[in-house]
């Protein structure tokens, strides 16, 4: 029992993670605060989708390289059990958004494993919001065009089949959860998986690295190594969690897509 009480110590010196932690001054002096590494990222990243994308499309070979194999492999997994098979078959118009959707969360995502920089792009809310805001828009402006401004909001508010007692309280709820939830849900999902992992991350590798190298009781030593070696598989979950919250965003968007162009709500 007594060798448990150093780790009840306060450690002086070692600051724990936080929401601190996720905040950076502006690049350079007298930049807006907006400049920071956030945006510097989302700009990195823009400019490997592009690129990545436009040398897939133009190393075509009937016998694939490796690399157009990696690129014709993405593009026919989003084309087939996304585009397809969520929108249907007006999907063709919509795959290049969700191809650049899923590259670029995915991009942001993976800068969180990344080792120069150890922070998922949409950790900061301000870039899941913006995501999901311009989604949002998106699917929208595609059931206003098709179906006119009434016609579409009775598309959305009003599903086939329901009584007519029961449209006073249908509609208010239909419209509440298709114009204002969504977007709102869309982006704390993949902002609040970001922020949680980026923050356990932290709290491993720093908290670790504080207990093995400045905290003196050879317990502490002892559980700073073992956090470090647990923090690797922190980051492979990391990992796991950062494409499958890319596809997660993406197949909603094109689910919000589908049910903003279908016939039937």
């Amino acid at each position: 029992m007594g060798l448990l009480i150093p780790l009840l110590v306060p450690m002086e010196g070692y600051e724990p993670p936080g929401v601190q932690s996720f905040d950076f001054p502006p690049l350079f002096p007298g930049a807006p605060a907006w400049v920071d590494r956030y945006l510097l990222q989302a700009l990195v990243a823009f400019l490997l989708v592009g690129i990545f994308w436009l040398v897939m499309a133009r190393k075509n070979k009937l016998v694939p390289s490796k690399g157009q194999f990696v690129g014709e492999s993405a593009y026919f997994f989003l084309r087939d059990s996304i585009g397809r098979d969520m929108i249907g078959h007006e999907f063709r118009k919509y795959l290049p958004f969700l191809i650049a959707v899923f590259s670029f969360v995915l991009v942001n995502n993976l800068w969180g494993i990344f080792p120069l920089t150890l922070l998922p792009t949409a950790s900061h809310v301000g870039w899941a919001y913006g995501l999901a805001g311009m989604v949002w828009i998106l699917y929208n402006a595609i059931g206003l065009r098709k179906f006119g401004p009434l016609g579409y909001l009775k598309h959305v508010t009003m599903p086939p089949g329901v009584p007519g007692y029961m449209l006073p309280i249908v509609i208010p709820l239909e419209f509440f959860s298709n114009i204002i939830v969504r977007p709102i849900t869309l982006s704390l999902r993949l902002f609040a998986n970001m922020l949680a992992g980026h923050l356990l991350v932290l709290v491993f590798v720093l908290g670790g690295e504080y207990l093995l190298v400045e905290s003196e009781p050879i317990i502490n030593k002892v559980a700073g190594g073992a956090s470090l070696i647990f923090s690797m598989a922190i980051f492979a979950l990391e990992i796991f969690v950062q494409i499958l919250q890319a596809y997660i965003f993406t197949v909603l968007t094109a689910q919000y897509i589908s049910s903003a162009s279908s016939e039937e709500h």
